[in-house]
């Protein structure tokens, strides 16, 4: 065989075997960790039950659970007990009775579902709590670290009605359900930080139970009671637009320092730009509900039995103030709430 002949046959075999080896390469390189993945969430069904479906933070988690959901081929369904305990307790029982995968729920304090809790894991149900958490832990628990917070409330508290700051010294606290988890856990961190800083006095601490006309009763009285009020932390902005407008309508917006948290709709961005608050903590809901939906995957990959593996997803928080609102910082409630309906 002459050489150019020798060289043509070593660059034709050369290059059949490179097509052999690509075609291999290209076999190897198909994921074989997706499709388990995949079929462990298809058909799958996920059952929501917030304490309420008509309310910013539910609709945020719902609808992007939902999201996440429609794109993986799994059942969603949602149950709106609209604030009502015993609504919810029957509800989780008829839950309980269809045995969805998963259930995502939002306890209204601490001990009314903790039966239930235990229940829905018993019988091979996954259970994910949301925001408030009960006294039953159970597999997965999606929300912010609400006593970091509450301590974080109080140290900016400090700063702005502390000794070096001027001012009375004086302090209100607007809860929400005293045994909610919200205010409970809130309100352990504040007081875990104030008891050793006496100059800061609270004045009054009371429950508004989620409702914002209770909250302005409550700070319209302290506020007559107290016209050297510093300070004002109300657990969460829902109900905070009440205490804002007592506020307003006692001539001390911008005088009193008035912190909030919620979930980052777009109310909290209009209450902090038109100075409704002086400062909000911001705790993402839609971050939630991406985190609600990792959970369930994760527990619906994993394959464990339910109850067997208890997590704690605790939610990042981001300190907003006037300075921080930009065109997008929110969210719209509105684009989930119609995924809901």
């Amino acid at each position: 065989m002459g050489s150019s002949k020798f060289a043509r046959f070593v660059t034709t075999a050369l290059f059949a075997s490179f097509l052999g080896s690509a075609a291999a390469m290209a076999d190897d390189m198909n994921d074989p960790f997706r499709q388990p993945a995949l079929d462990a969430l298809k058909g799958k069904t996920i059952a929501y039950l917030p304490i309420s479906a008509g309310f910013d933070l539910a609709q945020a988690w719902g609808g992007v659970t939902k999201l996440g959901a429609d794109r993986h081929g799994m059942n969603f369904s949602v149950q709106d007990p609209n604030w009502n305990t015993d609504a919810m307790a029957q509800a989780f029982t008829s839950l309980i009775a269809d045995h969805p995968d998963v259930i995502v729920t939002q306890n209204p304090d601490l001990q009314s579902l903790a039966r239930l809790l235990k229940q829905a894991n018993a019988e091979g149900i996954y259970v994910i709590q949301v925001n408030m958490q009960g006294a039953v832990q159970t597999d997965a628990f999606v929300g912010p670290d609400f006593i970091a917070m509450g301590e974080q409330e109080a140290n900016l508290m400090i700063k702005a009605c502390g000794k070096d700051s001027g001012k009375s010294g004086k302090i209100s606290i607007v809860q929400g359900v005293l045994t909610g988890g919200v205010s409970y856990y809130q309100v352990q961190g504040i007081m875990n930080v104030l008891k050793d800083h006496p100059e800061i006095e609270v004045v009054s601490s009371q429950a508004a139970d989620w409702d914002a006309s209770k909250a302005r009763a409550i700070t319209e009285t302290v506020l007559q009671q107290h016209p050297d009020l510093c300070g004002v932390i109300d657990v969460w902005d829902g109900q905070g637009i009440g205490t804002g407008a007592a506020i307003k309508q006692a001539g001390k917006q911008g005088q009193v320092y008035f912190l909030t948290s919620g979930g980052g709709a777009q109310s909290m961005c209009d209450g902090l730009a038109d100075g409704t608050y002086s400062a909000a903590i911001n705790y993402n809901a839609e971050g939630m509900g991406r985190d609600i939906f990792t959970a369930i995957s994760t527990l619906l990959q994993a394959k464990q039995e339910p109850g067997a593996f208890k997590a704690q997803i605790y939610s990042p928080t981001r300190l907003m103030t006037k300075d921080d609102v930009k065109p997008g910082t929110c969210w719209d409630p509105e684009q989930y709430a119609k995924l809901l309906r």
